[in-house]
């Protein structure tokens, strides 16, 4: 305990030290700033936090509550429900939130990661409440090699210091390799995602009954986060709930009443 308070001390004398050589940068355009970690005043109102009224299930943001069906969800998850049980996500993913996840995912700006996550942990704060563990969605192990570390690992590890709710970071891997979903039809991603992520064997006994929240950078198609969620919920899971730095925005034009199958 005492060499963990020293090493704290120590880290906190080093980044002082640091900042007096280098002052702190905004974490997307480079701007000279006060604080480490943060952003310069422009690049912040780029951002678009989401906040009430969201659907309940998809955390995808609304115009008005009047929007919501009687269990707070919105009409797509009414008709046609994701398998996680509930959905949280820091910010809209727009040109703002973009350059900050974009930056952290292929640029090496790792200190992006606490940034997000407390957002992150303000939007979820009800569902982080009860949750027992966090999950990070895998990545392949040649995509890892090529980053050299995963962007939802580092997102689920600022999540956990912030709410001291812990990480099973090897809970969940990715066996095979898939495209980039957003391009396929529903249908297509489905299949893309069939057999793409397992639940490591060794973490079954460890999972089994518990209320777990799957962390990702970017909710988009939602494919992913189903084949995380399913698997987990195949092997013993109590529930699991969805929690992303950025969500995209639903196309206004989409028929949501067209069965999933149908919609590109």
């Amino acid at each position: 305990m005492e060499q963990s308070r020293l090493w704290k001390a120590a880290r906190k004398v080093g980044r002082f030290a640091l900042d007096l050589v280098l002052p702190p940068t905004c974490a997307i355009c480079g701007t000279e700033i006060d604080q480490p970690r943060a952003l310069c005043a422009t690049c912040f109102g780029r951002l678009h936090p989401i906040g009430q009224p969201r659907c309940d299930q998809c955390g995808v943001p609304l115009p008005s509550a009047a929007h919501l069906g009687a269990d707070a969800r919105c009409v797509s998850c009414e008709l046609h429900p994701p398998p996680w049980s509930h959905g949280r996500a820091a910010y809209v993913y727009d040109e703002g939130s973009r350059d900050l996840i974009l930056a952290l995912k292929y640029a090496d700006r790792t200190e992006n990661a606490a940034f997000l996550a407390r957002q992150m942990a303000r939007a979820a704060d009800d569902i982080l409440a009860k949750a027992d563990w966090l999950v990070p969605v895998p990545v392949h192990w040649r995509r890892l090699l090529e980053r050299k570390y995963n962007q939802a690992a580092l997102l689920a590890r600022a999540v956990e210091r912030l709410t001291h709710v812990p990480v099973l970071v090897d809970a969940l891997q990715r066996p095979r390799a898939t495209g980039r979903l957003a391009q396929f039809s529903a249908t297509a991603r489905a299949q893309e995602m069939k057999d793409a992520i397992t639940v490591r064997a060794s973490r079954v006994a460890v999972l089994k009954d518990q209320h777990v929240v799957l962390v990702d950078d970017i909710l988009t198609t939602g494919a992913t986060a189903t084949a995380c969620t399913q698997v987990l919920l195949a092997h013993g899971v109590a529930s699991v709930s969805l929690l992303a730095a950025a969500r995209t925005q639903p196309d206004p034009q989409e028929d949501v009443s067209r069965p999933e199958s149908m919609r590109q």
